[in-house]
């Protein structure tokens, strides 16, 4: 999330970066001081009460649950990437910040440059691709929500149509519609996805109104890839059902709401943050899912019968398992221009699942330029 156009070549470099286990430490600790270790965060928007920013900020509240004194957080919100980062990343190094988290991909160069002035200070770039000595790097699986959702939204769409409002079309979000569509299909081939893209993360008129077109094309269900709350809002306004991201926003859509698929940092924060105090902590990456507990859909709204549910958190407990793999196809898949992107029989390595730059049959659009 939150994330600039990558080129192919970077989108490469991904490949070969999230091949780790997640959470993984193996250097030798230290001792630790009597001081709290300070540790900042940097937001790239308003913290709400849902979305990106809000589940990151869960994670920073989870970290000072479980450390208490041996800590001192502080957050910086709404700090534009660019040189705005790139200050706010540096200003916090130069206060005696020990650990600093960047949940942005557009503040991965920022980091890495600051992270070079300060080579004592350890930094975690989120979607980020590139470490360094004292930068490691760490995203989601967040496909694997989308699959479990697009069960869901096919077993509550009666017009077999779904919507999707997406930002830019980097590999994860076409990762994100893609795996949706192959969910929504599998339990019904006559499933459609229409797309919109915004070109921007977080504009919540902009979102909202393209909610609202969706709607008047015949879609029951949407779906989205953006920051704010808006598009739920909007299918709460018209009566139709949505699948939130990020977070729970049932209050913000009591009725719409399907389900939520949720982002889960507070583990992985938690246990960085404790390496830097025991001296452990070691650059690497990680791109963990459901399995390390990373993504999750829960918060099924009121219209979603116990049946539905039922069939959605097997399937999660499936993908846990190792059994079912969204990217995995029994027939072959094909894009929406007619070519094979999966063999039958076959399944996406993590290379080709981050290089990802097409959209699956069933979707009604084309990737962006």
């Amino acid at each position: 999330m939150y994330k600039n156009l990558v080129s192919a070549g970077a989108v490469a470099l991904v490949a070969a970066c999230f091949l780790a286990p997640a959470f993984a430490q193996t250097s030798k600790p230290s001792s630790a001081s009597d001081e709290p270790l300070k540790v900042g965060f940097v937001y790239v928007a308003p913290l709400t009460d849902a979305g990106w920013v809000r589940q990151h900020d869960e994670g920073r509240k989870a970290v000072e649950a479980a450390l208490g004194s041996r800590v001192k957080t502080r957050y910086i919100e709404n700090v534009a990437e660019g040189s705005d980062g790139e200050r706010v990343i540096r200003d916090l190094a130069q206060q005696g910040y020990g650990l600093i988290f960047t949940p942005s991909f557009g503040y991965m160069e920022a980091t890495l440059r600051v992270a070079q002035e300060f080579p004592t200070v350890r930094f975690e770039s989120i979607t980020g691709y590139k470490t360094a000595p004292n930068v490691a790097v760490a995203n989601a699986r967040y496909y694997e929500g989308r699959y479990l959702s697009g069960i869901a939204a096919a077993r509550m769409s009666k017009t077999n149509i779904a919507g999707y409002v997406a930002g830019f079309p980097i590999p994860e979000v076409l990762q994100g519609i893609n795996a949706f569509t192959l969910g929504m299909r599998s339990v019904n081939p006559r499933a459609q996805v229409h797309v919109v893209w915004l070109n921007t993360w977080f504009d919540p008129t902009l979102e909202r109104d393209a909610a609202m077109a969706l709607f008047n094309q015949g879609v029951d269900v949407i779906a989205f890839h953006t920051a704010s709350t808006a598009v739920m809002a909007a299918a709460q306004e018209r009566g139709k059902l949505a699948v939130a991201y990020h977070s729970d926003m049932r209050s913000v859509a009591p009725d719409a709401q399907i389900l939520a698929v949720t982002h889960q940092w507070g583990g992985y924060y938690t246990q960085r943050t404790r390496a830097v105090l025991n001296g452990s902590w070691k650059s690497g990456t990680t791109w963990g899912g459901v399995q390390q507990g990373m993504v999750r859909v829960e918060a099924f709204g009121p219209k979603v019968p116990k049946a539905v549910q039922d069939e959605v958190l097997a399937r999660q407990k499936d993908i846990a398992a190792g059994k079912l793999k969204p990217f995995a196809a029994r027939e072959a898949v094909l894009d929406n221009e007619g070519h094979v992107v999966i063999p039958r029989g076959h399944s996406l390595s993590d290379d080709q699942i981050l290089n990802m730059n097409y959209l699956v049959a069933g979707v009604q659009g084309k990737v962006s330029k």
